[in-house]
Parts: C-alpha cells; structure tokens; sequence
C-alpha cells in the first residue's frame, strides 16, 4: 500500500497461510518468499502488515489501538462505517510505509473526517429507565458500550464529552485435577484508562492502603490484597505509591495501561466457576449434563437434539466446527443449569473419542476480581469545567477450559469476560457457580 513491496495477491497469500496451519491461533509473525506478515486477530478480524525489514511486532498493536480509540470500537461492522477515516488516520501517520506520530494529542488536530458510531442496541442500556422513563437507583452504572464510542465527539453534539473511564481486567488460568483439587492459577492483571477529557493536567488513581507487592511485604492487618510483581505505564509518577498506594499520571485522550500486575499460585478466594468433566461409553449416543457454551463433538456429527432446563438458553451445532454451541444469557450466581444434548455420529469408533476436545466456556461476571485488588478513589487535578463523569469498570477477559478425555485427567481453566461500569467503590460478593459436565458413549 505505502512502498509497493507486497504483489497485488498478498491477500490471498495471508489467508492462505492461516488457513493452513493446524494450530487455531496462529503465529503473530510469518515470512512468506522474504516478505514479513505481522497481524494480530482482534474484533472477529485480522489486522496484518507486511514489510522486508525487521520491525518491532508490536508496532501493529499501536496502530490498532489508535484506531480503536478513534473508532470507539474495532470490529468489520466499524471499519466499514469509518473506512474514509482509518485511511486519513494512515495517510497522517504513516510517511511511504514509515511512522512520523502516534500521539493523540498531534493526531486529532489533522483529522478531519467524523467517526460514526456503531454501538450496538442493548438491553442493558435500559436498566437505568423505570416506570415511565423515571430514573432507577441503578442510574449510576454505565451502559455496556459507554466506553465504546470515538473519543472525538462530533462538531454538533458535545454530550459525554467529559468521561473518563478506569477498567480493572483480570485474566484467571487456573489447572484443576480430574478430583476437583486446584493444582495451580496465575493472575494476569492491568489497569486501563480510557480519556474522554479533553485536558487533564494530573489524575490520581488509589489502590487498596493493604495492597501488598512480593511474597515477603506485608502491610496492614487482617486479609491483605497481595501481588507477586507489577509494572507501570512510563508516564506514572511513583512518590506517593509505597506510603499511599497512589499512583499519578497525566493522561491523554484514548486507551492507555497504567499498571500490569501477576499473582501465581495463591488464590485469596476460589475460583468463581467448577467444572467436573467424565467421559463414559454405551449404545452410540452421546449426551453433555450441565457443561458450557462451546462442547466438542466427534468429526461427522449429523443431528443434535437437545432438552434445556430454561426457555432463554439455546444451543446449535455447528459441523463445520465439530462443537455444540450452548448460549446462556443468565446465570444467577449460585444457580445450576443443565442441559441433555444427544449428538448422531455414524460409524463411532473408540478412536472417535480422542477427539472431545476441552470444555470451553466464557462468561461474564460483573463487580468481581479474583485479587480483591479495588480502586479506593479517582480525583482529577485542576477541576474540570462543566460536569464530569468517573467511572470504574471490572473485567474478566478469557474461558474455561476442561479436559474431557479419559486419557488427559487434567483440565485446563481460564476465567471469563464481565464488565459492568460502576460508580461504587465497593464491590459486591458474588458466590461460586458450580458446574457439572458429563458425557456417555
């Protein structure tokens, strides 16, 4: 596109070699006849850049999040719609294939095209409007996609314009033994920022005053909120982090991580879901009692019947992808749901059942992390002009995976995607959601 030396088929070519490999996540960086193809999936879609010269990876990942942030959102629906201003936004950083700026503040005062949102209709954007459109106590929690909007509101429409959002994400990955018996769990977690203010000298972030960092700090009494190691964002200034768990940061319009943070092995709560996967044989048919959304089924697999416990839940399967697709809108915490699917499969072999692969859910869980690690306060510095909005967001982003085959008793566990922006500091307790899987031959 910049220095011509992609053929007109590169496309073809990248699509080529992904479908090709055995593997479902493929490398980020392949080479192809001396030409280098770096993407990252994102979206539902790929983002690629090919070059001949050795270029950092993680140059792609930039470009995405200026886009994101631009955007409001990365998926096909929003590069279609906001085509004309993703080629503007190339065209003003990028000089013959070379990058001149990736900064916010220098790019918004060249862009000129208006990013049109594609936020989607939700439900949950209704759960502020009571009888008569009267607002509820639940007026305080930000819709869905509050931060999924481009952080240059339009010329005529300044509503919302002074946000900022701070999200704490979690990743949980956890092994269980075919007993139930945690074996071992890695935390891998970040605070984002997200800034719609359009100048903000100094924010301060608090975190938890018991927050430990190490195996050997302690601070404070009773149950503590420990990390093994974190990192910080280069523009965080740390003078009051050790007395005060306060972090300072000047942020800039859009997307950026302030800290990264790891916990292995030693989990201050259980993990919120279980799950107990066995494998047995008999006439032919095979049925899933109490597993989740996405369930592998043997190669040939024909027809699928189902039972489900409520009329909300659905479930399909998809052949071209060997799994049952159980979809579960709700789920109370501290409920059990089940659900009998009876799966055809002609000509089933003992080899048949090496291929039920993991159990795989994702699900989302609101006003939770697994660390206890909090956001006590957020106060920006000077005040701002006109009202300003503050919001705290919780995420967990991943699936649970559990093996089901007799022959691999271990299961793999990753622990979900939840968000739900909130104005209360405090976090509610959510209980333990217990599953129970089991399939008969």
């Amino acid at each position: 596109m910049f220095r011509g030396e992609a053929k007109s088929d590169v496309v073809n070519v990248f699509y080529q070699m992904v479908t090709d490999l055995p593997a479902d996540q493929p490398p980020v960086l392949m080479t192809h006849e001396g030409l280098h193809f770096i993407h990252v999936r994102q979206g539902g879609l790929y983002c690629v850049a090919t070059t001949t010269a050795n270029v950092s990876p993680f140059t792609i990942i930039e470009l995405t999040a200026l886009i994101k942030d631009y955007c409001g959102s990365l998926s096909e629906k929003s590069v279609r719609m906001n085509f004309a201003l993703i080629y503007e936004m190339l065209d003003e950083m990028l000089d013959y294939g070379y990058i001149q700026t990736t900064s916010t503040d220098i790019l918004k005062n060249f862009i000129q095209t208006e990013a049109v949102s594609s936020k989607p209709f939700s439900l949950f954007d209704l759960r502020s409007v009571g009888l008569f459109g009267a607002e509820t106590q639940q007026s305080k929690v930000a819709p869905s996609a509050a931060a999924s909007r481009p952080i240059m509101s339009s010329r005529g429409d300044q509503e919302g314009k002074n946000e900022i959002f701070v999200d704490v994400v979690e990743c949980l990955t956890v092994v269980i033994g075919s007993n139930g018996v945690l074996m071992k769990a890695d935390i891998q977690g970040e605070i984002r920022v997200k800034c719609y203010l359009p100048s903000c000298s100094e924010m301060r972030i608090g975190l938890n005053e018991e927050l430990s960092i190490g195996k050997s700090q302690l601070r404070g009494y009773g149950a503590a909120v420990r990390i093994d190691e974190c990192s910080f964002h280069q523009a965080v200034r740390l003078d009051e982090f050790e007395s005060y768990r306060i972090l300072k940061i000047c942020p800039s319009q859009g997307e950026q991580t302030v800290m990264q943070y790891q916990l292995c092995d030693d989990l201050p709560s259980a993990p919120p879901f279980r799950l107990f996967p066995t494998v047995e044989r008999d006439s032919g048919d095979s049925y899933a009692v109490n597993v989740s959304v996405t369930i592998p089924v043997p190669k040939g697999s024909v027809s699928l019947s189902q039972e489900l416990s409520s009329p909300d839940q659905s479930a399909e399967l998809q052949p071209s992808y060997k799994v049952i697709q159980w979809e579960i809108p709700r789920f109370p915490g501290g409920a059990q749901l089940s659900a009998l699917f009876k799966v055809e499969v002609p000509g089933l072999s003992a080899a048949s059942l090496l291929e039920v692969g993991p159990v795989c859910m994702s699900f989302e869980l609101p006003k939770h992390t697994c660390t206890g690690l909090q956001i006590r306060f957020l106060r920006l510095s000077p005040a701002q002009p006109g009202p300003s909005q503050r919001w705290m967001n919780m995420q967990f982003y991943g699936h649970l995976l559990a093996d089901v085959r007799a022959a691999l008793p271990l299961s793999l566990v990753s622990l979900g995607a939840f968000s739900c922006w909130r104005r209360c500091r405090q976090p509610s307790a959510i209980g333990p959601t217990v599953f129970n899987a089991a399939f008969t031959w």
